[in-house]
């Protein structure tokens, strides 16, 4: 808000205005670069969650009781087997529902039709959160799906989850590990979208007297509801009852793939109920992809003076190579996690870590608590200044600190034996080499058009 009010809603603009630096604009250029990477990846995460709404719609995921049927339906439909699988058939369903993602995208962002879609999950998402608890209270009651398997029941499941694993190694050691700690704050600035530069461009919008302190709270708390009460509590304990721990171990996001439709198969409607979650997850990504794509579009329009048409057509070709990219290196999803790694855990750590660096030690506290304060709906607590300024930096360096101590030997040596690690990187590099020239075009148009004065830092 504080950058929107001097007219700007990108991160390099607002960089540029409250820190007195030539670097500035162009440290933010990771708010505009991580959800622009991100999109190429989330849509194709997207297009999954519209595949199997149409499966259960269809009839195609009635595949029983058997996980590693629904193991190879998750594989067919992204084509983990081998590098570009999906391209030797692009008629294939993958193929299909990427497309038609990629076109709804683009036409909602172009028309202008997102404020529908968002007004239509004003009222889907309290039924996604619905659902969400009659799949809790089935999968609480399953006991154990397996007689033959009396370990891998519901109770185990939770253990599993909420209790630390003191097997292998002790608490103090688990403590330890930077790499948890790391993927810990890259999952909660993800989540809440802090870090991301998605919520720098839309608080730029907000008026001078709008809330920020309540709603930033509330969104908090039912973020952190959801994720850990609802998702967290049904898609672990689900995965440890019917792939055990080691499925759990070895699993990333295709976790929920893989189990609920498991838990599906045990409910009463389990169709309906399935083609509901996955048809409503559908919906509220494309709310979320459709956020993502407005950073780079607000930088475009204000730094180069593009309109609407010529950036959307810009972003839509970046996306549409770095997407292409996801989906043809398909194999073991190396692509997909290494994209997901360095830029949804590792930039957004790095540019949280700035902010709140920016926010206690440039713009300072006063002057922050100031602009929190105006319109806030509940009371900032005295305390909030010391911990922003010196708690949550040294917090964030010394996750950051112990992470690379520990973890930079292995990262170099997957980027040396994999090269589609390597091609990874150089996709990440390539992007933020390309917004690093445009932004220096836009700070030399902003230096003629909008002057950063002394009165207004």
């Amino acid at each position: 808000r504080y950058g929107g009010s001097r007219g700007f809603n990108s991160s390099p603009g607002i960089f540029r205005v409250i820190w007195r630096s030539r670097a500035a604009p162009y440290v933010g250029v990771l708010g505009v670069v991580i959800p622009v990477i991100i999109y190429m990846y989330y849509i194709f995460i997207e297009s999954l969650c519209l595949g199997y709404a149409w499966g259960y719609l269809s009839g195609g995921l009635e595949l029983g009781k058997d996980p590693a049927k629904y193991g190879a339906y998750f594989a067919n439909l992204v084509g983990i087997g081998e590098n570009g699988a999906l391209f030797q058939q692009p008629a294939s369903s993958g193929m299909v529902f990427l497309a038609i993602c990629i076109v709804a995208n683009f036409f909602l962002i172009y028309r202008g039709l997102s404020r529908g879609i968002e007004l239509f999950c004003l009222w889907a998402m309290p039924c996604l959160v619905l659902c969400a608890l009659v799949v809790l209270v089935r999968l609480l009651t399953l006991r154990t799906p397996d007689p033959s398997k009396p370990d891998l029941n519901v109770l185990n499941g939770l253990g599993f989850m909420w209790n630390p694993n003191t097997a292998t190694k002790s608490i103090w050691e688990s403590l330890a590990d930077g790499r948890m700690w790391m993927e810990a704050a890259g999952q909660i600035f993800f989540s809440l979208s802090v870090g991301f530069g998605v919520i720098i461009t839309y608080a730029s919008y907000l008026k001078p007297t709008d809330d920020i302190a309540l709603s930033g709270t509330t969104a908090v708390a039912g973020n952190e509801f959801c994720e850990v009460s609802l998702g967290g509590m049904i898609t672990v304990p689900a995965a440890f009852v019917f792939l055990g721990a080691s499925g759990v171990a070895t699993s990333t996001f295709a976790l929920g793939f893989h189990t609920l439709p498991l838990v599906f198969e045990y409910m009463p409607l389990g169709r309906l109920i399935g083609f509901l979650w996955f048809f409503l997850l559908f919906l509220a990504a494309i709310t979320s992809s459709l956020s993502m794509l407005q950073p780079a579009i607000a930088f475009l329009e204000e730094g180069l003076g593009l309109n609407r048409r010529g950036s959307v057509a810009l972003l839509g070709f970046i996306t549409l190579v770095g997407t292409l990219f996801v989906v043809w290196f398909s194999k073991g999803l190396v692509a997909l996690d290494t994209l997901d790694f360095w830029v949804g855990t590792f930039c957004i750590f790095v540019l949280a870590t700035f902010q709140t660096l920016l926010f206690g030690w440039v713009l300072g506290p006063r002057r922050g608590l100031e602009e929190l304060d105006r319109g806030a709906a509940i009371r900032i607590p005295r305390w909030f200044p010391f911990v922003i300024k010196y708690v949550s930096p040294l917090y964030l360096i010394a996750v950051f600190v112990l992470w690379a101590r520990q973890n930079i030997a292995s990262y170099w040596k997957a980027l040396i034996e994999d090269p589609t690690v390597r091609l990874s990187i150089g996709l990440i590099a390539a992007v933020i080499v390309l917004f690093l020239f445009l932004i220096a075009q836009a700070v030399r148009r902003w230096n003629r058009t909008h002057p950063v004065e002394e009165s207004q830092r």
